[in-house]
């Protein structure tokens, strides 16, 4: 956290506000790491009122997952007082019509407090101030903050007949024409030549480790335990290997070579997504010549 976040957690922790005194004598909340005016750290630290003035607000109407409340409420610019700087927090005030520029607000403390801006559940009408509680332990130094992104994405022409191939239980790249290479999965155009892989071709869903790794350590979102075999695998019909999940054997007996077999997850649970293929497992052939698949490395 370093030292100013550092301290405005700590604070919050202990049901206190702190802000910092820049050069020119303007109290900021939060305190920012350097000066606005020297670019110098800020060190000194003033304890600023947990009651405050709306300066602007924005009514939330349909909160989404992860917001300070799950009903609606108000998104506000808060003065505190003894600040000059504005801080960005909920607001629950029961209605967009209680809300307006210029009323007041307190801080509605969690019950448990972290040292985390979350320690603020939110702000409510009103001008007393809470009974603060003595500090806590030691200060804060660190903070866990969760990230959740989601993307949509819109598919190429590639992409399409690639992913309705999947949703028939189908593997087809992408290749510019007679002679070229097959890309899995089809790329827009060839990267050697700039020529567009226009021509469709189906290939086997079965293939070829060209590469792998053995995955021994564990990791946040995690959905299979360590150990287990990424790997590369050059489909018979296609000319690029792929990255793929290999099981259904144990991972020391994974080489390269080795002939696999796609693993196809029930119909029912088909979606437009290379997820169709759980994964990749031993087809019992016999392993590949390494000269079939050494320009494939």
């Amino acid at each position: 956290m370093g030292p100013t976040i550092g301290a405005f957690v700590t604070a919050l922790r202990d049901r206190k506000v702190v802000g910092a005194r820049g050069s020119d004598g303007r109290v900021h909340v939060p305190p920012p790491e350097f000066d606005p005016a020297t670019h110098e750290p800020m060190t000194d630290f003033v304890d600023v009122s947990d009651t405050g003035t709306v300066v602007s607000w924005s009514w939330m109407s349909e909160p989404i997952e992860g917001q300070p409340l799950a009903h609606p409420f108000a998104w506000a610019l808060i003065e505190l007082d003894g600040a000059d700087t504005a801080i960005l927090h909920a607001v629950d005030a029961g209605s967009a019509e209680a809300m307006s520029t210029g009323m007041r607000v307190r801080v509605r403390w969690a019950d448990e407090r972290t040292g985390h801006i979350r320690d603020i559940a939110c702000f409510e009408p009103g001008e007393s101030e809470p009974t603060r509680t003595p500090a806590a332990g030691e200060p804060v130094t660190d903070i866990v903050t969760p990230v959740d992104l989601h993307y949509t994405h819109t598919a190429s022409f590639e992409e399409t007949y690639y992913l309705k191939g999947l949703m028939e239980g189908k593997v087809i790249g992408g290749r510019t024409g007679p002679g070229g290479k097959v890309y899995v999965p089809p790329r827009g155009a060839n990267p050697t030549d700039g020529q567009p892989t226009k021509e469709q071709v189906e290939v086997s869903d079965k293939g070829t480790i060209t590469t792998f790794c053995i995955v021994n350590v564990p990791f946040m979102g995690q959905s299979i335990k360590p150990p287990y075999v990424a790997a590369y695998v050059l489909l018979d019909g296609s000319d690029i290997p792929f990255l793929h999940l290999i099981l259904d054997v144990d991972p020391s007996d994974v080489r390269m070579g080795m002939r696999v077999e796609a693993v196809w997850r029930p119909k029912e649970e088909w979606v437009y997504s290379l997820r169709n293929i759980s994964h990749f497992r031993p087809s019992g052939e016999p392993d590949a010549d390494y000269d079939t698949y050494k320009h494939h490395l």
